[in-house]
């Protein structure tokens, strides 16, 4: 694969797993949920997506078509937002052990970086701009993105602001990182997962099945890959070592129900949404067993969920503009 680089020497990236996503805040677990689902208007719904915990307790949003970043405090029950720059259109979002949101510029090929506590925005420009999507970040603060529609998987140091930029293919999507340091990504248009070893930017693949699919992608504290099957209706196992499949389970809502989102919780407990049902998915990968929650609203349209550090699952309908959250 073709290296485009800033002049960054690479370093080797230790990954930390922290709810399946990289972020700085590691999930609990609720052996038996209640199932109690609540839910709340984001100011401002435009194709607000990717909630994303934050060690103040809060959860942030990116809100995609109103270019902003809005924050949900649970226990006052309210919202603040910050408007980006112009044309950001902010796709996903983490928040660093700092409070630093980072967020993905899907709209100007950057990665941007907010202060909540003063509102400032400080951009970082892809060398090769384009759409990037989806991000992660590793131990040593390093974030890593997938660029879907420029093909490139992204390094951005958050230390220096240099970025550097790996050329692939089949419009890379979902990322998680395994316990090696490498870099996984699903490739939406190719029916492949993709693995990038960052000492060497050297990528190889993993093929699917035909019509697969893969959406998203989050790490187990076991050091399992799993992946959402948007194609086919299924929830893929992955050993990441081993660099092959190890189960897919086929999901309640058949090969048209549309996983998307997927998270794992402390006790290795995976949730999986049905996007097609409105429908969210518990699997026990130690028995098997499922869970099935069917959500309150109607047309929800759940790109990303996440855990927090209680065990409370936190999802965001695109559209409906509603933050909802299964305890």
């Amino acid at each position: 694969m073709r290296l485009l680089t800033t002049g960054f020497v690479l370093l080797m990236a230790g990954a930390a797993w922290a709810g399946g996503s990289n972020y700085a805040i590691a999930p609990g677990a609720r052996p038996n949920p209640s199932g109690k689902i609540s839910e709340w208007a984001v100011p401002t719904p435009q194709f607000a997506r990717d909630p994303a915990p934050g060690p103040d307790g809060n959860i942030y949003v990116a809100v995609m078509a109103g270019n902003k970043i809005a924050r949900f405090d649970p226990r006052a029950k309210s919202f603040t937002e910050w408007a980006l720059p112009a044309g950001a259109r902010p796709h996903g979002l983490l928040v660093d052990r700092a409070g630093q949101v980072w967020y993905t510029g899907n709209g100007n090929g950057t990665i941007g970086q907010l202060d909540p506590r003063t509102g400032k925005v400080n951009e970082h420009r892809a060398p090769s701009g384009g759409d990037p999507h989806t991000l992660v970040m590793d131990a040593q603060g390093i974030i890593w993105f997938t660029v879907q529609s420029g093909n490139r998987i992204g390094r951005l140091d958050t230390r220096t602001g240099a970025i550097t930029e790996f050329k692939t293919r089949g419009r890379p999507y979902g990322i998680a990182l395994d316990r090696a340091g490498n870099v996984w990504f699903c490739q939406l248009g190719g029916d492949r997962l993709g693995r990038l070893e960052p000492t060497s930017g050297a990528i190889t693949e993993l093929e699917l099945e035909r019509g697969a699919q893969p959406r998203r992608m989050a790490a187990g504290p076991d050091g399992s890959l799993w992946v959402t099957l948007y194609g086919t209706g299924k929830l893929l196992r992955v050993d990441p070592a081993a660099q092959k499949i190890v189960k897919a389970y086929p999901l309640p809502a058949g090969d048209r129900g549309g996983p998307y989102a997927v998270t794992v919780d402390a006790a290795g407990v995976v949730w999986a949404n049905e996007i097609q049902t409105d429908t969210v998915v518990r699997l026990d990968p130690k028995t098997d067993a499922l869970r099935v929650f069917s959500l309150p609203s109607r047309s929800v349209g759940i790109r990303k969920m996440i855990v927090d550090a209680d065990g409370r699952l936190w999802y965001m309908g695109s559209h409906n503009g509603r933050l909802g959250v299964i305890e």
